[in-house]
């Protein structure tokens, strides 16, 4: 399986790019947020591959990043999502976007994408709520509830988060009401016992 080239731009279409790794040249697809970024033809590049195989055909996506790769990956793991969609959706949206869609369970912002009609974009944001890693779940959920800067994804709301899935409550359940407590709280959000206890009181 592929899954990193590194080697030069030789030749574009609307989805895809060819990439020339030592004179064998490789056709990737890609979404069109991703083509836009490219460098030049000729120039030097390094693209995150996912390889896709069935028995009629083997294709290559490309993504400039890991995480992008990443967000291709859950996005296909949705019913309902082929690779046309999942690219679709990340040729309208970065990963910054679709993590802060999916911790705000925004599904208008994931329909943007051509395709993705709103029964689609709801299984999105309820199938995929539970999968962003933490730190980027909160930091998506403080910027979407104007509380970003410094606090947004630190290691306290990380710890008050766990602890409450711990719990037995739904992640998105207890980081609203993580998000409710720190604002009441102030400074003292940066005790872990007082925003536990407080995001407690929101969830009664």
């Amino acid at each position: 399986m592929i899954g990193r080239l590194r080697g030069r731009v030789d030749g574009r279409g609307d989805n895809w790019v060819l990439i020339d790794v030592g004179g064998v040249g490789y056709m990737v697809e890609g979404s069109a947020r991703m083509l836009e970024n490219l460098p030049g033809d000729g120039e030097a590049v390094t693209l995150a591959i996912e390889t896709y195989v069935r028995e009629d055909q083997l294709r290559l996506f490309g993504f400039l990043s890991e995480e992008d790769r990443s967000w291709f990956r859950l996005l296909m793991g949705v019913q309902g999502v082929g690779a046309k969609v999942a690219l679709a959706i990340e040729s309208v949206l970065s990963a910054d976007d679709l993590t802060q869609a999916i911790a705000a369970q925004d599904k208008a912002m994931v329909a943007r994408a051509p395709g993705v009609g709103p029964k689609v974009a709801q299984r999105i944001v309820q199938e995929l709520k539970d999968k962003i890693p933490e730190a980027q779940f909160i930091a998506a959920s403080s910027a979407t509830a104007g509380n970003g800067g410094a606090a947004a994804g630190s290691k306290v709301l990380e710890e008050a988060l766990s602890a409450l899935t711990n719990l037995g409550y739904q992640r998105s359940q207890a980081n609203a009401a993580l998000m409710a407590a720190r604002g009441k709280l102030g400074d003292e959000a940066e005790s872990i016992e007082a925003l536990i206890k407080q995001a407690l009181k929101e969830m009664v």
